[in-house]
């Protein structure tokens, strides 16, 4: 399980992201580059990461799911997600 400050770090950013997005559009295709670079660093969507909903794990995270690769095998086999269950063959 994820610290809570790295949780809450990649929830700050993820609201600057949305904050600025229409602003750096604007200023990127006029090319405003030194305008840009006084907007904050962390309201660029490269740094943002992907993390788990439920663990705020940062790797093995499924993108379709939003959840990580061991959250996603625990609720697949108590059947909590629709319309996956185990393979067998």
């Amino acid at each position: 399980m994820a610290k809570e400050s790295m949780k809450a770090r990649e929830r700050k950013r993820q609201r600057m992201v949305a904050r600025f997005a229409e602003k750096r559009a604007k200023l990127k295709a006029e090319g405003d580059y030194d305008a840009l670079d006084r907007i904050p660093r962390n309201a660029s969507p490269v740094r943002l990461h992907n993390r788990c909903k439920l663990t705020g794990r940062p790797r093995g995270y499924i993108r379709f799911f939003g959840i990580s690769r061991n959250q996603f095998r625990e609720l697949a086999l108590q059947g909590r997600i629709p319309g996956v269950r185990k393979a067998s063959w």
